[in-house]
């Protein structure tokens, strides 16, 4: 991912060095089981501790570099981190990789990096959460329209809008605890799987130390529904980033303006135009989640491997691995705090709540109307008249409001006065849930 969408924490996980570190544990852990066991001398596990140890954790550009250089010769990777750390052990560095296969390090190495960045995922989002529980709570109670097909439907509030993204990325939040949890296996299970020249124990003995557990059954790698399921979920995730980041795209539109992102001071909206404010937060997080959501194929292309292993899931790996988890953070820490600082304008709420002359009101009218005694058709009838008389003279000398409308209709008039008919179209009485709903979502 480029540096641009980087925040250090996450890119750190896919770091050269923090690779190296975890496939030195990984060795080291495995042969001091193996000291315990008899399968390899204790004296060797305790030098290659206390050999590599020092020299994994003074890693640097050059080491990099050096392991780089060996393995433009030994054309493996693993093989070329192996010959750099035996630098630094000596003749007990034999002792290392007893009966493991390099995919036993790699993918276990590859559990831990994504258990990190889950990690780090969750607390995102429960910043994302965050942010909205504090906008919802504020504006429990502004009234707004609810639009439908794009088009203004019933009163609702702002908090009620929130409260409803709240929920969502809770849910989201559960799933990344779940995508963890099954991601986190370790496997040492030597060539094929079979253990037939590695003690199961050790793998038990790693995976314990690491916090990882075990595979149950793995073949030479750890199977990659597990990782499809992983990278699943981060594009259902990212799917509701740009679901948030849309729904402020539209409210900051010039024709509807009721919410922003904040404007910095300082801050240009366009080269050409000095009045242009535009949504540009929120549309770099719609281009971050078609990319997140986009590394979900590959995973799931990658489940179908030849027999017990082929290599073409490893360049997938490679790339998605660090490029969707860092994506993602970075996305989820910028909707976190453009949250916390939008910009919102309850007047202008209540300008577009009243701007089609009450219209919005039509289903509370037309439920008074059968309770006061017309026929479902007959008053269907009756309020879509006086709707699309409001609607088509919006703006023009002859305008009247809806309430205007209904009550010219002889057939409303006669069962409905105008007090009967404001108590109807009272925007309160679409609000008198509203603690009911909160309460289901915030507890």
């Amino acid at each position: 991912m480029v540096p641009r969408y980087s925040r250090p924490a996450m890119a750190d996980i896919w770091s050269p060095e923090s690779r190296y570190r975890i496939w030195f544990e990984i060795e080291a852990l495995a042969a001091e089981k193996m000291g315990e066991l008899g399968t390899i001398p204790a004296s060797a596990a305790a030098a290659i501790r206390a050999g590599g140890g020092p020299k994994v954790a003074a890693m640097g550009a050059a080491d990099v570099q050096r392991i780089d250089e060996i393995e433009s010769v030994t054309r493996h990777d693993v093989i070329a981190f192996l010959t750099w750390l035996g630098e630094g052990i000596g003749e007990d560095a034999r002792y290392m990789h007893q009966g493991l296969t390099s995919s036993d390090v790699l993918d276990t190495c590859l559990a831990v990096q994504m258990t990190r960045a889950a990690d780090l995922l969750i607390s995102d989002v429960e910043a994302v959460m965050n942010a909205l529980k504090t906008r919802a709570i504020e504006h429990k109670f502004t009234p707004t329209i609810g639009r439908s097909h794009g088009i203004h439907a019933e009163p609702t509030t702002f908090g009620l809008k929130l409260a409803n993204h709240y929920a969502e990325f809770s849910r989201n939040r559960q799933r990344l605890i779940a995508a963890r949890a099954e991601i986190a296996t370790c496997a040492l299970s030597g060539p094929i799987g079979t253990f037939a020249s590695v003690d199961p124990r050790v793998e038990t003995f790693v995976a314990e130390k690491l916090g990882l557990a075990v595979e149950p059954v793995s073949t030479q790698v750890i199977p990659r529904d597990r990782h499809a399921a992983f990278f699943a979920t981060l594009a259902v995730v990212a799917g509701a980033v740009e679901r948030l980041a849309t729904e402020v795209r539209h409210l900051q539109r010039s024709e509807v303006r009721e919410a922003e992102e904040f404007f910095h001071k300082g801050q240009k909206g366009s080269s050409a135009m000095p009045h242009k404010r535009n949504p540009v937060l929120s549309e770099n997080l719609t281009g971050l989640a078609r990319l997140v959501r986009g590394y979900a194929i590959p995973a799931l292309e990658n489940i179908t491997l030849w027999h017990e292993r082929d290599i073409s899931h490893s360049s997938v790996e490679r790339v998605i691995g660090p490029d969707a988890t860092i994506a993602l953070d970075f996305a989820l820490m910028r909707l976190a705090g453009m949250m916390k600082k939008l910009t919102i304008y309850p007047e202008r709420m209540d300008e577009n709540l009243e701007g089609l002359g009450g219209v919005v009101h039509s289903q509370k009218v037309l439920l008074a109307l059968t309770q006061a005694g017309m026929s479902r058709e007959g008053a269907y009838a009756a309020v879509q008249q006086a709707a699309m008389a409001t609607w088509l003279k919006l703006g023009k000398a002859d305008a009247q409001r809806f309430r205007e409308n209904l009550l010219v209709q002889p057939e409303v008039s006669a069962v409905m006065d105008g007090a009967a008919l404001d108590k109807a179209m009272d925007p309160q009485v679409d609000f008198r849930h509203v603690d009911t709903i909160f309460a289901r979502v915030f507890g």
